[in-house]
């Protein structure tokens, strides 16, 4: 491997200076927010009975954590949002491959898959929440492919099953890992909503009773632990999509 030139290397390290310094100005703005919040609730200047302080949270959570209780409604969330993420995953891939196999049924289907993408979130059941869109982005994707790589593949005596494994799903792969960090956050959105409507346990049933019973600190507890699920799955995702850049690159 031929050594890095001085250009190169200052360049590596203004990029390593660029993530510590957003990395230190991300704490920092959490950090202040957090002091600020408990300086203003024990000072009296907001009323901690309706916003809490970060103290009241971390002694609420503790005391759940104790009986077991914020585990059962937090794992409760996190089973329901994976079984939703592969639900949409495996579907929405399903779906475009079969509209991908078919260009009938695909002109047939995409108008109400477009209708359906357009309508509020929140009117779609918590399972169908993200599915159209994923359906149109992998749809969209398959007919970007190089049409070159495919008729390649044709000449060399494949079959749609060689061109789909060979050529389209391996090149739509960043795609796949860009629909999922944005799906999963969604899902997790479509869950709560459920758990809002009809749910007797998870985090959205959590805080739906919270605010019934003027528990403030359950229901802010229960929104910091979601935050905090929401940026550990997009984190997760965001991982995966990095290894395989590496890989691939």
């Amino acid at each position: 491997m031929s050594e890095l030139s001085i250009a190169q290397k200052q360049y590596i390290l203004s990029q390593k200076k660029h993530r510590r310094t957003v990395r230190i100005g991300r704490s920092s703005i959490c950090i202040l927010f957090l002091l600020l919040w408990e300086f203003t609730a024990d000072a009296g200047i907001i009323d901690s009975f309706v916003f809490s302080s970060p103290s009241k949270i971390v002694t609420c959570f503790i005391s759940m954590l104790k009986d077991g209780s914020i585990l059962l409604h937090t794992g409760i969330t996190l089973f329901e949002t994976f079984v939703s993420f592969a639900f949409v995953f495996f579907f929405s891939l399903l779906f475009a491959i079969l509209l991908w196999c078919s260009r009938k049924l695909s002109e047939t289907l995409e108008p109400y898959l477009v209708i359906l993408n357009s309508l509020p979130k929140s009117a779609l059941a918590p399972l169908l929440i993200v599915w159209p869109g994923a359906i149109l982005n992998l749809h969209q994707g398959f007919e970007d492919v190089d049409t070159d790589k495919i008729k390649l593949i044709q000449t060399l005596g494949g079959n749609r099953w060689h061109i789909l494994t060979k050529v389209l799903l391996p090149a739509n792969v960043p795609r796949l890992l860009s629909l999922a960090k944005v799906n999963i956050g969604l899902c997790l959105v479509g869950v709560i909503i459920g758990e809002f409507i009809s749910s007797k346990c998870g985090l959205g049933y959590l805080i739906i009773y919270a605010s019934q019973v003027f528990k403030m600190d359950w229901m802010l507890m229960s929104i910091v632990i979601l935050c905090m699920i929401s940026m550990g799955l997009y984190g997760l995702i965001g991982f995966a999509e990095k290894w395989y850049q590496k890989r691939m690159g």
